[in-house]
């Protein structure tokens, strides 16, 4: 009699290193978003997984740790943020036309990581103490002084008024832009751009009508 012939078993094909990459970016983007909204410490490994409808332990496959986590998505939006930034700083524009490219290029980072600068804005100073989140307070470091070096350039040149106090200013403008990631939504009626012109002429001409 012929014998019957046993049904090839195939593996499960792994995933292409797209597909990887892919799948890991996604489950970032989820731990930001829970994070931005319950607080770092709040969230557990198995919250972030039950966001991402998966198994914690599978969650391990892709990440060793919440923490691992948390360092890949604010490394990856201080190192795009920079990215923009220092393509401003070595424009060789003037010191308004600057200000007025980091104000635009700071609303773009917000569309692109609205979840990572909420957690930044709320976790940093307890981050910052620890030697793995280092690299926040080099950042803040760095941001200060392109700031600062920006206005007082300005008012060395009297592009800005001379009795500017430039500190002051640098924190209100640092305060009320990232502010917006609070409130600010990907995909809404205002584009980045548009929500920077906007601001920059609140800034730089005022509210009140000229006489």
């Amino acid at each position: 009699m012929p014998t019957k012939k046993k049904p090839q078993v195939t593996a499960p094909k792994k995933p292409t290193a797209a597909a990887a990459r892919a799948r890991r970016h996604e489950l970032l983007g989820t731990a930001a978003e829970v994070f931005a909204e319950q607080g770092y410490n709040a969230t557990t490994v198995r919250t972030i997984a039950d966001h991402a409808g998966m198994l914690a332990g599978s969650l391990y496959y892709h990440f060793d740790s919440k923490e691992s986590m948390l360092e890949e998505i604010l490394r990856t939006f201080l190192d795009e943020l920079w990215d923009g930034y220092d393509t401003v700083l070595a424009s060789g524009l003037g010191p308004r036309e600057i200000l007025e490219a980091l104000v635009t290029e700071s609303f773009r980072e917000i569309d692109r990581h609205r979840a990572a600068v909420a957690i930044y804005q709320k976790e940093s100073k307890q981050l910052v103490a620890q030697d793995r989140f280092a690299f926040l307070a080099d950042s803040q470091r760095r941001f200060e002084k392109a700031w600062l070096s920006t206005l007082e350039r300005g008012v060395a040149e009297r592009v800005f008024r001379a009795d500017l106090d430039v500190r002051l200013t640098y924190r209100f403008v640092r305060d009320t832009v990232w502010v917006a990631a609070s409130w600010y939504r990907p995909g809404g009626q205002h584009s980045p751009e548009e929500i920077a012109r906007q601001y920059l002429s609140m800034v730089l001409e005022g509210i009140a009508v000229r006489e």
